[in-house]
């Protein structure tokens, strides 16, 4: 049965908005040339899309010919400004773009362990505010926030994890209650980096892999045949309650202790690290872990370079052949059970290993699984999760206002 004249416009107005989202700016004879539609019909859609205020004139191409037909159309920016959110135990990061995903401001906010739920929410939700004044937005169409924990399937809410802030479970509410107007909406935060990275980073040519996050904690997300996968419960990838050799207990329903977490977190990196003779700062978090991996994958190169065979019996370079054995553990679980092709080292641990740690963890994969299996490192690290919430935000707002033009 063939499309409505209406439904045939609104198909050809989203496909129209989709290529100057993906392609940039185009002219009217480019946007002809793409959609394969006729001269009348992207003439009307491009009138019926600068009419509603989604498209404008934002220059002319370079062709010598002036008029018309130069005009280059874009993506109305300010339409909507977007706010996305990195929860962490510590603290948030926000940041606010416009339509298109181009930032605008951001800002990053620590929140002691001490602080109330009450107060600590008030710190975050004016964070939010700011950043939005700052950024010249008057209301935020969306906010994507990810944090730590499961995310209840059927609510889409953060549901109650131990060790975990209580702060972050009250968030939403409150900045929905704060942006009466805005969508919020919560993710888990490893599952919005390998959004990140599939979009923009490490796993761009990939449609199924594994992202194994090693930051302050450890977690994995799922992505199968261009889908991320969540589970049940919403608990695919709590990677850190995997039980694993190497460890003195078995982790529980409500502690993680004893399982793969003990082995790759940051502060079993920080103790591995002391371990092997080398520095370790005092902060063992995300960004502690990383500088320590960071700096020892550094000095194993150079020591590599300069002595091939003596490197991995030096400190940084037993450090990392005895991380490279730890992730092995979980990497092989993981890739024993969904045969993803490709692990992406991700977090700020993650990508501070660079190649030489992925390198070391493919190689032990390979003697562990008869699976062939890539190992990248991010290339996003840390920044990751903010990426992911942005882009989440930026696809749900466009959704929305690409669909009623």
């Amino acid at each position: 049965m063939p499309a409505s004249p209406s439904t045939a416009r609104a198909i050809n107005d989203r496909v129209a908005l989709r290529l100057l989202q993906q392609e940039g700016p185009l002219t009217a004879g480019q946007l002809k040339q793409l959609t394969g539609l006729s001269r009348p019909t992207v003439a009307d859609l491009v009138a019926r899309l600068t009419t509603a205020g989604l498209i404008t004139v934002v220059g002319e191409s370079g062709e010598q010919r002036r008029g018309p037909n130069a005009r280059l159309y874009g993506i109305v920016a300010d339409r909507a400004h977007l706010a996305a959110l990195d929860v962490r135990t510590g603290g948030v990061g926000v940041l606010v773009s416009d339509l298109v995903g181009r930032v605008r401001a951001e800002a990053s906010v620590p929140i002691g362990g001490d602080t109330g739920t009450g107060p600590a929410v008030e710190q975050a939700v004016a964070a939010v505010e700011r950043t939005a004044t700052e950024a010249g937005a008057d209301r935020l169409h969306t906010v994507g926030i990810g944090a730590p924990g499961l995310i209840d399937p059927a609510t889409g809410d953060l549901r109650d994890s131990g060790g975990l802030p209580a702060w972050h479970r009250s968030l939403a509410a409150a900045l929905q209650q704060r942006l009466p107007g805005a969508r919020v909406t919560v993710e888990n935060e490893t599952n919005l980096a390998a959004l990140a990275e599939q979009r923009e980073g490490a796993a761009r040519d990939r449609d199924t892999f594994v992202l194994l996050w090693l930051g302050h904690g450890v977690g994995a997300a799922v992505v199968l045949d261009g889908r991320l996968r969540r589970g049940a419960s919403g608990g695919t990838g709590e990677i850190g309650f995997l039980p694993v050799p190497g460890t003195v207990s078995l982790p529980s329903a409500s502690d993680c202790d004893g399982g793969f977490h003990s082995l790759a977190g940051a502060a079993a990196i920080g103790t591995l690290a002391a371990e092997c003779g080398l520095p370790v700062p005092a902060a063992m978090d995300g960004p502690g872990a990383a500088r320590v991996v960071r700096r020892a994958a550094a000095e194993a190169a150079e020591e590599d370079s300069a002595a091939p065979h003596a490197a991995a019996e030096r400190p940084a370079g037993r450090f990392l052949h005895a991380l490279a054995d730890r992730i092995a553990l979980g990497a092989a679980s993981v890739v024993a059970v969904l045969d993803p092709g490709c692990v992406v080292l991700g977090g700020e641990a993650g990508q501070a290993g660079g190649a030489l740690l992925a390198g070391l963890v493919e190689d032990r994969l390979r003697r562990m699984s008869p699976l062939p299996t890539e190992v990248r490192a991010s290339t996003l690290g840390g920044t990751a999760v903010l990426r992911g919430a942005l882009l989440t935000a930026r696809d749900r707002a466009q959704e929305d206002l690409f669909a009623r033009p």
